[in-house]
């Protein structure tokens, strides 16, 4: 038989009832949770997303800033005129550019491929008679003797040897220089790639003046435009402080 333990009337007095202790302690209670919920909503979704932010803006702030890359202008192709393949066109920009560079008027390069177009029709021609020129690079045979290359050059008459001659911009040089040694703005056209070539057909050239200048117009148009894009890129290095890549 279980004995009933009887507390003095003081003693019981002063222990609260659990409906007591929750009214007297529920300010504190509530403060309480108040502070964990808010301890809690530090390591919420929101403000985690808020510290990410920051980060990435102090990142961005601190780190080293992107160099500045300028880049030279890709090639520009002339556009394709007298009813030239892209082979005849890339052979015709040799020619110009290679006057361009010795330093000769539009003059000199139109009676340059005035020429080229009559001995090769702006092709860079081997010859059977000389098996060698099949060594390198080209575009056909011809049938006129020892001729090879753009302007049917031979090597028997001191233009160069058959390596020399095969090569567009070894042959576009040799006619200019000789070219130069004529007084050619005294003259026609035709006249003075006669001058130079010595052909057995010394009117054939004239009937190629006018698809020549337009060649020659096309081939420069490109130069041009090349030289005002490279301007401006070297213009732009400049203002970054950075050379051109």
């Amino acid at each position: 038989m279980r004995k009933t333990l009887t507390l003095p009337t003081a003693l019981r007095n002063r222990i609260p009832t659990a409906g007591g202790f929750l009214r007297q302690h529920a300010g504190r209670l509530a403060l309480t949770g108040a502070v964990a919920i808010a301890a809690a909503g530090i390591a919420s979704p929101a403000y985690a997303g808020n510290d990410v932010s920051t980060a990435r803006e102090l990142a961005a702030k601190t780190a080293p800033p992107t160099p500045v890359v300028v880049k030279k202008p890709g090639t520009i192709k002339p556009e394709q005129v007298a009813g030239l393949s892209k082979t005849q066109m890339k052979n015709a920009e040799t020619i110009v550019k290679v006057g361009e560079k010795m330093g000769l008027d539009e003059r000199a390069q139109t009676i340059a491929l005035m020429t080229a177009m009559q001995e090769s029709n702006l092709r860079n021609l081997a010859s059977d008679v000389i098996p060698e020129s099949f060594d390198y690079d080209n575009q056909g045979s011809g049938s006129d003797h020892d001729s090879i290359g753009l302007f049917q050059q031979r090597p028997s008459m001191g233009w160069g040897s058959v390596e020399e001659i095969m090569d567009p911009e070894y042959s576009a040089k040799a006619f200019y220089k000789k070219l130069e040694k004529i007084d050619y703005h005294d003259m026609g056209l035709g006249q003075a790639a006669q001058t130079v070539q010595v052909s057995a057909f010394p009117d054939a050239y004239d009937k190629h003046e006018d698809d020549a200048e337009d060649v020659v117009d096309s081939v420069q148009d490109a130069i041009d435009t090349y030289a005002k894009k490279l301007a401006e890129a070297k213009e732009k290095a400049e203002a970054a402080g950075v050379e051109l890549s």
